[in-house]
Formats: C-alpha cells, sequence, structure tokens
C-alpha cells in the first residue's frame, strides 16, 4: 500500500469548554493535537493505510505532544523536524451561538512556517501515493516554498495531488491575495476537498455545478464537495455521485473535513489506486459514503484525532445504520 504524505501545519487546538459563545466567554480549554494535514494522515494511519507527516514543530512541549500522538495512531515522524527558532503553533477555535467558528491563531511565526523547500528529503517521498496539502502555510514564509517543492517530488513518485483549501481568513490580511494564492495551488490539484462555505469564496458562485466547470479546467479531476448537513459529493467531468448526511449525536465538528478527504485518499491507497481517471462511478460512491459515515462517526467524539476510528468501528458504525 502506497503512502499518503502530508505536508503543512501541525498545531495544537484548544478547545473550548463552553459552547454557543465567543472566545471571550469561555475561560478553559483543553489540548488537542491538531492541523488540517495532520488530521489528514492520522485518519489514513488510523484506518489501516500509510501516512507521513512533513511539518516543523517548535523544540518545545506542545511540539513532543503533536509527535506522541501522531506516532501513537501509526503516522510515519521521521519528516517532522524541530527548530528552536520558533515555538509550535498554537490555534484556539469556539463555536458560537450562530454555529460558526471563532480562530484566534498564535504563530507569529510558528515553527511550521519555517520549514525550508531545502529541509525536504527526496526519500520521504519514495512511496508516496498521494499528496495532501491546504493553505493556511501558504502565506507568504518559507513553508510555501516547501510546499512546491513537495509537489514536484511527489509528481516524480506519479502521486495524486490532494488540496483542501480550508480557508482561515484571520491568517491573512490581504484576502484578495488568498483568494489568488488559492486558485492558483488549486491548478496542482488532482484532487480538490472544497466546502460549501469556501465555494463561493473561491470562485466567486454559490452553486458546485456552475463552479465545477471553472475548477477542471484549471487540471482538478475530481471534486470532493462537503455541504455539512447536506452530505458530501464527488464530481468528475464523466459523473456526479452524492452521499445524504448521516444524523448523529453532534458533540463536537472539529476536523469532520479532514476526516472526509482523510479517508476518501485511505480509499484510493487502500485500492491501489494511483491515477484519479481509474476511479469509476461505483468506486467513488463506495469511496464517498464511507469517507461521510467516517467524518459522521468522528463527530460523534470530541477533538479530531481523538475522535477518529478504526476502520473495524466505522463499517459497525454503517452496518448499525444500514449504510
Amino acid at each position: 500500500m502506497k503512502t499518503v504524505v502530508s505536508i503543512g501545519e501541525a498545531l495544537i487546538d484548544f478547545i473550548p469548554e463552553k459552547k454557543g459563545c465567543g472566545l471571550k466567554d469561555n475561560a478553559v480549554f483543553e489540548r488537542v493535537c491538531g492541523g488540517a494535514p495532520a488530521n489528514v494522515v492520522a485518519a489514513v494511519s488510523l484506518l489501516g493505510g500509510s501516512g507521513r507527516m512533513v511539518t516543523q514543530l517548535g523544540t518545545d512541549g506542545f511540539g513532543d505532544h503533536i509527535v506522541e500522538v501522531l506516532q501513537n495512531v501509526g503516522v510515519k515522524t521521521d519528516s517532522i523536524l524541530r527548530t528552536d527558532k520558533a515555538n509550535t503553533s498554537l490555534a484556539f477555535v469556539a463555536l458560537k451561538e450562530d454555529g460558526n467558528r471563532e480562530f484566534s491563531f498564535y504563530r507569529k511565526p510558528g515553527a511550521d512556517m519555517l520549514l525550508e523547500d531545502a529541509d525536504l528529503k527526496k526519500e520521504w517521498f519514495t512511496d508516496c501515493g498521494a499528496l495532501h496539502f491546504c493553505s493556511v502555510d501558504l502565506i507568504d514564509c518559507p513553508m510555501k516554498e516547501a510546499h512546491r517543492k513537495a509537489i514536484e517530488l511527489a509528481k516524480e513518485q506519479g502521486a495524486i495531488i490532494s488540496f483542501d483549501p480550508n480557508i482561515r481568513l484571520p491568517l491573512w490580511d490581504d484576502h484578495e491575495k488568498l483568494k489568488q494564492t488559492v486558485r492558483e495551488f488549486i491548478g496542482f490539484a488532482d484532487v480538490l476537498k472544497i466546502s460549501d462555505e469556501e465555494l463561493e469564496f473561491i470562485t466567486g458562485k454559490s452553486d458546485i455545478h456552475n463552479a465545477a466547470p471553472e475548477l477542471f479546467s484549471k487540471g482538478v479531476q475530481m471534486i470532493l464537495f462537503s455541504e455539512g448537513a447536506g452530505g458530501a459529493r464527488v464530481l468528475t467531468p464523466e459523473y456526479e455521485v452524492q452521499a445524504p448526511s448521516v444524523k448523529v449525536a453532534v458533540s463536537d465538528t472539529t476536523g469532520a473535513g479532514d476526516a472526509v478527504i482523510g479517508a476518501f485518499l485511505y480509499g484510493l491507497t487502500e485500492r491501489n489506486i494511483t491515477c484519479v481517471s481509474d476511479i469509476t462511478k461505483e468506486t467513488a460512491q463506495k469511496m464517498l459514503t464511507f469517507a461521510n459515515a467516517y467524518a459522521a462517526y468522528s463527530v460523534m467524539g470530541k477533538g479530531a484525532i481523538a475522535a477518529y476510528g478504526t476502520k473495524e468501528q466505522v463499517l459497525s458504525f454503517m452496518e448499525e445504520r444500514g449504510l
């Protein structure tokens, strides 16, 4: 089985004790390992796949905790570098009464942002079946160029390139530059994971069917579109499949989108798929149904990685619900 490699931020999420209010009204927070790229490879590894994390952490206790959590779920961490030039990035996240999330990041800079393209080793990508990245570390910093190098090294191995924009507006002073950067890196992606909230910001269109032709014209071969309570769908130029939302008692939605793409990428490597065009409509439906169920399973627990399940747990969950 090929390895899913993630590059980008691995950080500490501080999750508030109280829901339905902003950060200023919370006094107690729980520390959890987070960062979307880290969540994705953790999901892959928990499901029984091979996941590798490429990032940089500070030489602090938070960095130690992240490495320990990722190792405990089976992620390859020899490609995680450490530095004393900056601390491990932190993020405080609150779910407000209107359902929107409020973020406050502590990374000026964070250790992840200082990873340079010269730091990457070719051997980290020799068994790469898919490379996944997001936009948080595409700000103007050395890590942005490390992403370009990682994409180059992964493409040399014939890997599928997966991109989840994962828009975080508070990290960008210039939102137009964020949009331009995301649109540039969409051009490198074979698989694009995008949410209904992000679609209009990136494309100016609110309907995925209106936006899809433009995304395909940039070279994207497959769109994984998550719609929250509306479920998820996969679109290609040839077909579309859909999976409805799974009703569960929601505890915490942190990392749900990462669970979707993580489970989907696991499905690619599980089937030894190295070319998106080899994914039939029937296979896409099976992979999407499983990925959608995996995300539903995750929101019943607290935190992201801590709430992710194994393949056996999720298959049992799906059987119970007739999925």
